[in-house]
């Protein structure tokens, strides 16, 4: 029975439980030099902070690191990335090191991930293979385990002639006066395929029904009325000690990459009454996988939909610009727009980890950003960051009050979509008396649509 067949998992599954040791691994960092004009930075990183990345990567499902290291590469090799000297070099080190696994901090074609694994005799995952492991091992609802599976089985379609050995022993047939063979695995590798499509439908079908439930469920909390505020930001930032620091939920978090995944919802009493919903999600990392962002959108779509975006972002680290850039790629990707990032709050995390003169530096730059600097672990900050949210909140919860007549009937689906209906009032004419809630962006695109011979049918209730 092939893999797919037992339910589409994961090429190889690393044992991390309590029963056996970690695995022993080795971490390249592989640098392109001819990529960056500084050798000692890499996408705007140093190497040695992408380095302590992919190391924390790699721990956080529990491996052994028995070496690591950066490679600086002059120029891709198209069969090995590396040349075949430090392919030589790798493998005598792995063989002393007696590693099982070698984690290349790098995109690997299956041509390449496949030589190397031969070459080294050894398991080789790349960057993107990492995060699906990890994101495996933290999944805890069944809709994270779904998202999870779609995203590697569309990793996998690349890569089937080198998951299934048993392809290599199927043959064509011999006949004919030329004795001639067919290529190794043809028909079995063709019905892997169509069992590892008919998969990907089915999880699709299934995540779809996941979005439409949560779709429903946004359209509930809006009858409430309660705005929902999310939190991102990249992977370890502290979003979740954060979120437990102001709810009071216990909520894992951890110094670890990726210890947050599946989505959390808590209700946030404001200072002055109001109720808001506070959402954790998923932590973002550079280079995540598209297909990854595609899978989890379900998830993400808490962040689309919310009415404010507290962008939480480790300020005690040096590479704090560079991963809020890549935060803000992620978010491009969902929808949210980088220019007039007007939902968007920069919320500095960890001041507790600088130092005096530090501090003094980034309050001064805090005064230009106009972010927020707070320490998720004493509470310093919390309370100047809850007044913003909830002068942004009250201020973009202006009441309306709108006369809807039967010919701007067609829009009421968007006011539904777009606005809190807190009041509806159906009237002999067929007209609407609406009351309800919207942002000042929405209130602007409302009064647009119902514009009446130059008069505005929206008023504001004072």
């Amino acid at each position: 029975m092939s893999d797919l067949e037992k339910g589409g998992k994961a090429r190889f599954q690393i044992d991390t439980s309590e029963e056996r040791s970690s695995e022993k691994a080795i971490v390249i960092v592989p640098v392109l030099g001819k990529q960056v004009a500084d050798k000692s930075r890499l996408n705007g990183r140093s190497e040695k902070s992408r380095l302590e990345e992919a190391e924390g990567l790699a721990r956080a499902i529990e491996l052994e690191i028995v070496h690591s290291g950066t490679v600086q590469l002059s120029k891709v090799k198209p069969g090995t990335l590396f040349g075949s000297g430090k392919v030589d070099e790798f493998k005598g080190l792995i063989a002393a090191l007696d590693a099982g696994l070698v984690v290349v901090d790098h995109p690997l074609t299956p041509v390449q991930q496949r030589n190397l694994e031969k070459a080294w005799n050894a398991k080789v995952l790349d960057r993107t293979g990492l995060i699906l492991e990890i994101f495996g091992a933290r999944a805890q609802t069944k809709e994270g385990r779904l998202q999870v599976e779609l995203a590697h089985l569309n990793y996998q379609k690349g890569r089937l002639v080198r998951s299934w050995t048993h392809l290599e022993r199927q043959r064509g047939g011999g006949g004919g006066s030329g004795g001639f063979l067919g290529g190794p695995g043809e028909t079995q590798i063709e019905s892997d395929r169509r069992q590892l499509q008919d998969r990907v439908n089915k999880l699709e079908r299934e995540l779809e029904k996941v979005r439409k439930t949560r779709s429903l469920h946004r359209s509930q909390r809006k009858k409430i009325p309660h705005p929902v505020i999310a939190l991102v930001g990249y992977t370890n930032a502290g979003k979740s000690t954060l979120f437990n620091k102001l709810t009071g939920a216990k909520v894992m978090a951890k110094d670890m990459l990726f210890a947050t995944l599946d989505p959390t919802l808590r209700q946030l009493h404001l200072p002055q009454g109001t109720q808001v919903i506070l959402s954790d999600t998923v932590g973002f990392v550079s280079d995540l996988p598209t297909h990854l962002v595609a899978a989890f959108r379900a998830t993400l779509e808490e962040v689309i939909e919310a009415e404010l975006i507290l962008h939480v972002r480790d300020i005690a680290d040096p590479d704090t610009a560079a991963q809020a850039e890549d935060v803000y790629s992620i978010l491009s990707q969902l929808g949210v727009a980088k220019d007039g990032h007007d939902r968007v709050v920069e919320v500095w995390n960890k001041i507790d980890l600088l130092d005096p003169d530090a501090l003094d530096a980034i309050r001064n730059t805090r005064m230009e950003e106009n972010a927020f600097l707070v320490s998720a672990q004493t509470g310093e900050g919390s309370d100047p960051l809850l007044e913003l949210v909830e002068a942004r909140i009250a201020g973009s919860d202006n009441v309306l009050e709108i006369d809807l007549p039967v010919e701007s009937m067609r829009h009421l689906n968007w006011i539904y979509q777009n606005t809190h209906i807190i009041e509806r009032s159906d009237q002999i004419d067929g007209s609407l008396k609406l009351k309800l809630r919207a942002s000042p962006a929405v209130r602007d695109a409302l009064q647009g649509k119902l514009a009446v011979g130059g008069q505005m049918a929206v008023n504001s209730e004072t």
